[in-house]
């Protein structure tokens, strides 16, 4: 089998209550490694002090297995208000700091929409927050990956371009970017090819604009024929029931020169175990075939 990649998951999508349950279901679905949310509870960094990160990261290896990334997505707007900023961008460079110290030099994050025009005042204030993260996560050896999928790869690209150095950089979500901006993964992975340190494994489906005979058919297909779609603009499905072409999109992804990690996430449905395990499957056939 290809070891093209390695497969990880997000613990949190097991919604397991504590961190070691979320990483023994890790190893139960064989999972390589896994990514957490550092920005609420027992993971967050102001909740732990240097004794705890040292024995969450001695966990973590005791289990096998390795942090693929903290998630350090503050939630709301990203990076879209400037009031805001000086507060979100200190909790970031503390979440980078526990990224660090537990094995682990990537922060996945949103950072809000970019918008097309580069004039518009709320593109300079997203820029003006990533560039002092930039600088930041160059100084330390680590990077800030940006979630795909609020804009185009091909905005994307060009706000990345403006920043200093590689600090702020890529996580590719395929899914979202199909369910977002009707995307093609395998192509826009190619546009954002050498920014790219980590991955999401999604699936899903753009609703907004589409023929609903036709999303209707792919619902159908899932066993989702009875998800009521009218007001959705998109629906997320296990992997390989939606429009992300994984078998193009990975080759795509291998031929950009990426090895980390496809990192399984699941925010829906009422078994993310059992849809996490076929994710790991469907994951390892899929490299398989590469």
């Amino acid at each position: 089998m290809s070891k093209a990649f390695k497969i990880g998951v997000i613990i949190d999508s097991f919604l397991k209550p504590t961190f070691r349950e979320g990483l023994e279901s890790a190893v139960k679905v064989g999972a390589e490694g896994i990514q957490v949310y550092a920005v609420r509870g027992e993971m967050a960094p102001w909740n732990l002090n240097k004794e705890q990160r040292a024995e969450k990261r001695k966990m973590v290896e005791d289990f096998g297995l390795k942090i693929s990334a903290l998630c350090g997505d503050l939630g709301g707007h990203g990076f879209m208000n400037k009031e805001e900023n000086p507060e979100r961008i200190e909790k970031s460079k503390q979440i980078v700091d526990l990224a660090l110290e537990l094995g682990t030099n990537i922060i996945t994050t949103h950072i809000g929409v970019v918008p097309e025009d580069k004039n518009d005042d709320t593109y300079k204030i997203i820029l003006e927050a990533c560039s002092e993260l930039a600088e930041y996560a160059n100084s330390v050896g680590a990077y800030f990956a940006i979630e795909t999928g609020p804009e185009t790869a091909v905005v994307l690209r060009e706000f990345l371009d403006q920043l200093p150095g590689k600090g702020v950089a890529v996580n590719f979500d395929p899914a979202n970017l199909v369910m977002c901006v009707d995307g093609v993964p395998e192509r826009d992975v190619k546009t954002l090819g050498d920014y790219i340190v980590h991955t999401h494994a999604k699936d899903g489906i753009m609703v907004k604009g589409k023929d609903p005979a036709k999303v209707q058919e792919v619902l159908d297909a899932c066993g989702y024929g009875d998800t009521d779609f009218t007001n959705l603009p998109w629906i997320e499905l296990p992997l390989g029931c939606g429009h992300v072409d994984f078998p193009k999109y990975l080759k795509a992804l291998k031929e950009t020169g990426f090895d980390g990690f496809l990192t399984i996430e699941r925010e829906t449905g009422p078994d993310p175990f059992k849809d996490i395990e076929m994710a790991v499957k469907f994951l390892k056939e899929q490299m398989a075939n590469l």
